[in-house]
């Protein structure tokens, strides 16, 4: 998220925490609440249209995809080159990093509080 927030120049995209009871509504709305049935969410969802009438939610590789669309350049362009991968194959590499992204990245031993003038990207 942090990663995300940083490229996020243009102040578009939004995060709620996974054990929320909006998310929870969301992904039941979505038949996804027994794919996620831990807490803290498994993986990355991206809400298109939340509470609109063409709502869509996106997960994994899918979800990855549309942040990069989102993002400032180079990142359109990675995301256009990555979703010429095969869902299956881009879902494993997602599942991959995933399980290997405390190694890659480090883990931090408390959340961090949003930065001053950060509160409005939270739900």
């Amino acid at each position: 998220m942090r990663w995300i927030i940083r490229r996020d120049r243009r102040d578009r995209l939004r995060f709620a925490a996974s054990d929320s009871p909006q998310v929870a509504e969301l992904l039941a709305r979505h038949g996804l609440a027994s794919q996620f049935p831990s807490q803290p969410l498994s993986a990355i969802v991206v809400a298109r249209d939340p509470g609109g009438p063409k709502e869509r939610l996106l997960v994994r590789s899918e979800a990855v995809l549309a942040l990069c669309k989102d993002l400032t350049q180079p990142w359109p362009v990675v995301g256009a080159v990555l979703g010429w991968i095969p869902r299956p194959l881009r879902d494993l590499g997602y599942r991959l990093i995933a399980r290997w992204r405390y190694r890659i990245w480090g883990r931090l031993d408390i959340c961090p509080l949003p930065k001053a003038g950060m509160g409005n990207r939270f739900l």
